[in-house]
């Protein structure tokens, strides 16, 4: 069982685990081991809660698929075992990031003064522009 919050628990054998090779440079021992850990989880067929369900599938992030499926896939040590806990970890922060809502922004205005020195630094900025300007003379 894998503990999202409190109310929220995940059974093992929802996930999907595969071990495929890693990619990059490593020499020989890349080519034959398969370390990197890819970890396959259907959102739909999920027994999450709906609330988690629908924000999940709402958030532009690209280990989401258009189909449901969130998948990691983690490759950056040498073991096997140690990529599949970084992969579950991500994927718990994944899960627990749906459930954190936003604060609503409120618009501010600026202030007189600000705005005053902001135009007083355009007019100072144009001036200086303008004196490098060469006019020709016709006498």
């Amino acid at each position: 069982m894998i503990n999202i919050s409190n109310s929220v628990t995940i059974e093992d054998k929802e996930l999907e685990w595969q071990f495929v090779r890693s990619s990059g440079a490593g020499g020989q021992h890349i080519n034959k081991v398969s370390t990197a850990a890819q970890l396959i989880f259907d959102i739909n067929q999920s027994s999450l809660p709906d609330f988690y369900k629908q924000k999940l599938l709402a958030k532009a992030d690209h280990r989401i698929t258009q189909s449901g499926k969130i998948i990691i896939k983690c490759q950056q040590s040498r073991s096997q075992d140690f990529n599949r806990q970084l992969a579950l970890e991500q994927f718990i922060e994944l899960i627990k990031s749906a459930t954190i809502v936003a604060k609503k922004r409120i618009a501010t205005k600026a202030t007189k003064g600000s705005q005053k020195r902001r135009i007083d630094t355009k007019k100072q900025r144009g001036a200086t522009k303008a004196l490098r300007q060469s006019k020709p003379k016709f006498d």
